[in-house]
Order: C-alpha cells, then sequence, then structure tokens
C-alpha cells in the first residue's frame, strides 16, 4: 500500500467510527474505501466487518448492567444470530466477487434507504413481551442472515424488528440489539477469517483508526447535529450505489 492509501484507510476509519458513535452508518464509509484501495467486492465487506467489529464489542460492554438484567431472555435471540451470522457469512462466501459484485449496488440501495428511514423506523416504547416468541426468533434469524452477508443497516434493521416482536423501551431494545450484533459479527468473522477473505494489511490500518474515531464521535456528539451527519452517511451511500451502478 502506498502512503496515501495508507492515510484513506486511515482517515475512512476514524470517521467511520465517529459517524457510529453519532448517526451509525459507517460501514457506508470502510466498504467505500477498501474498495478504492483495490479489495475484491467480498473481501472488502469481509475486511470492513473486521474494522467496525471492536465498535459492536465496546457498545455492548456499554450496556452490560441492562444486558445483564436480559440474558437469560435473550439466549434463544443469540442461538438464532449465531445460526443466522453463520448462514449468511457462508452464503456469501460461496458466491465469487463477479456474482456478489452485481448484487452490490442493491445492496447499498437498500441500506441507504433503510439508513435515511432510520428515524421513522426507531421504536416507541411499548410493554416488553416475551424474546422467544416465533416472530422474535424468526425475524431476529433473517436479520442475522442480512448482518453475516452484508451488515450495512443492520442495526436499524434490527431495532425496528426487535421493536415490532420483542417491545420494551428504547434502551432495552438498543442494549438487546448491541449484544446481538455482536453475535452476529463475531460469527461472520470466523467464518470469513477461515475463508482467507480478510485483507489484513487494510485491517490493521483500520481498526486502530475506528477505536479513535469513536472516542472522538463522543466529543463530536455534543457538537455537532445528528440531522448533519445522518445526511453525509446517506450521501456517501447515494454515491457509493451509483458508482457500482455505473462502474463495471
Amino acid at each position: 500500500m502506498t502512503l496515501a492509501m495508507i492515510g484513506l484507510l486511515f482517515v475512512a476509519g476514524f470517521l467511520s467510527g465517529a459517524v457510529n458513535a453519532i448517526a451509525g452508518g459507517g460501514t457506508f464509509l470502510t466498504f467505500g474505501a477498501l474498495t478504492l484501495a483495490g479489495l475484491p467486492p467480498i473481501s472488502a465487506n469481509a475486511t470492513s466487518s473486521i474494522a467496525q467489529f471492536p465498535g459492536y464489542v465496546t457498545s455492548t460492554l456499554a450496556y452490560r448492567h441492562e444486558i445483564a438484567k436480559m440474558w437469560r431472555g435473550a439466549v434463544v435471540l443469540t442461538i438464532a444470530s449465531l445460526l443466522g451470522g453463520l448462514g449468511g457469512a457462508l452464503i456469501l462466501l460461496a458466491l465469487d466477487n463477479p456474482s456478489f459484485r452485481a448484487m452490490v449496488p442493491w445492496l447499498l440501495m437498500a441500506a441507504t434507504a433503510l439508513f435515511a428511514a432510520g428515524p421513522l423506523l426507531k421504536p416507541k416504547a411499548s410493554e416488553e413481551r416475551a424474546t422467544n416468541s416465533l416472530p422474535s426468533i424468526l425475524g431476529q434469524f433473517l436479520t442475522a442472515v442480512y448482518g453475516g452477508f452484508f451488515g450495512a443497516g443492520m442495526g436499524i434493521m434490527m431495532l425496528a424488528v426487535l421493536g415490532l416482536t420483542t417491545g420494551g423501551g428504547y434502551h432495552h431494545l438498543n442494549a438487546l440489539k448491541n449484544l446481538l450484533a455482536t453475535v452476529i459479527a463475531a460469527m461472520a468473522l470466523l467464518v470469513f477469517i477461515g475463508g482467507g477473505v480478510v485483507g489484513w494489511p487494510q485491517a490493521v490500518v483500520m481498526i486502530p483508526a475506528v477505536a479513535a474515531g469513536g472516542w472522538a464521535g463522543v466529543w463530536l456528539a455534543r457538537r455537532v447535529p445528528q440531522t448533519i451527519m445522518r445526511v453525509l452517511v446517506v450521501a456517501v451511500g447515494i454515491a457509493l450505489t451509483i458508482y457500482y451502478f455505473v462502474t463495471d
């Protein structure tokens, strides 16, 4: 890698961590930068997942007290997340790069639309229901398949599904979402690492950058309106979608 490319990956990782801390959607930045770095689509997707993983872990730790109160009820959804994340990652590895490349613009378009609609999909507080109902298990399994396969917009999708199927207050749902997202990402990473599709030099540059950006994002969150960050992320998503539609 050239110094310019290392700089691009670091800046993209830093901004991704900051954006995730404020509004979410950092995957668009890491995936786009890794694509510009020349990684094939499958490798760019897998490497982006590696770079984002520490953020899932720290978000889960931040909700450790809430999770301690609910973990027994979340066991079934955790199993569904493991199976779904495994299935999604294996589906990705079963494809070749041209096949996945043809799907990328459609996935990006859907993820961008999902992210843009995020405020409308934010669940309202409601009575908490059993997490082991058939709709909640099925909904979480399908969300996990998507998360293992691509991942952009997974958090918003999961919040919406959990809000509909399990109910509860926002922080209850967000804690559950963070726990399950960590499980999905961990399973996908094991598959990606085993499949040898991770671009490790690029990941080594991005991981500390994402961590630093997440730390700085707390400072930025107090000064930059979330709406501005959301507009920027949507703009990046639209630009990436157009890029993948018009290029071979």
